[in-house]
């Protein structure tokens, strides 16, 4: 069973098709690698994936049957995606129709932090934890705020902690949420030094040994000694 399945997923931006039809499944234990030159749609994309945007075609009817393309030949392809109804799952919940029961196992990790920069990196974290119903302490998160290399910066407000900084408290949450099973990672090695990308890239294959599926987009190459699906978004004019 796919922990992320979507459907005839088409985005438009400024008139412009960024994609369109598009099919893609994400397996438990499975590493799907995004690709794409910048405007292509990355972006656009992950944030329809996880519910936070609306795909340009937006029927979203229940689909009994999973739909594959590879059982058709060329014209029958075309014609069943003009056909085929628009939805996302996540864990088998409807993203569009649900967005807190698909959301329960999901951690997506964005170009925006959802960080508060009067608060301390514990008391963001207390605050995400509460809404997504993590039963946590304050010593938990400064143990894995220790463990992520930032021992003595815990009770200060993150606008004076450095932007590699302040994007690892973010990521601390990948360490929180224990339970997901799906990790949506857009660009989450930016502003990081190298000693931290790899301690990422540790987790990363740790969190995929263990039966998680992650969804991820990099402008750097990555270095996990894991099986990967490559996925390329060509730039549409």
């Amino acid at each position: 069973m796919s922990v992320l399945l979507a459907h005839n997923i088409s985005c438009e931006k400024s008139d412009r098709a960024l994609f369109s039809g598009l099919h893609l499944s994400v397996s438990p234990g499975e590493l799907v690698y995004l690709t794409g030159e910048n405007g292509a749609g990355k972006t656009s994309l992950l944030r329809i994936l996880v519910g936070l945007g609306m795909p340009s075609k937006n029927t979203f009817d229940d689909v009994d049957n999973e739909f594959d393309p590879n059982d058709l030949n060329d014209d029958e392809h075309e014609t069943s995606l003009k056909n085929q109804k628009t939805y996302v799952k996540i864990n088998t919940i409807d993203v569009h129709k649900d967005i807190n029961g698909a959301s329960e196992q999901l951690l997506y990790f964005g170009h925006k932090l959802g960080l508060n920069q009067l608060m301390s990196p514990v008391e963001n974290l207390q605050s995400w934890c509460h809404q997504q119903n993590i039963e946590t302490n304050i010593g938990t998160i400064t143990s894995t705020l220790d463990e992520l290399g930032l021992t003595g910066l815990e009770d200060i407000a993150l606008k004076n902690l450095s932007a590699g900084q302040q994007r690892r408290v973010a990521l601390a949450k990948l360490w929180l949420k224990s339970y997901a099973n799906l990790w949506v990672l857009d660009e989450p090695f930016t502003a990081l030094d190298v000693n931290f990308i790899a301690m990422l890239e540790d987790k990363i294959t740790a969190f995929l040994k263990s039966g998680g599926a992650v969804l991820m987009t990099s402008h750097q190459s990555l270095n996990i000694d894991y099986p990967m699906t490559n996925m390329h978004l060509e730039y549409q004019w």
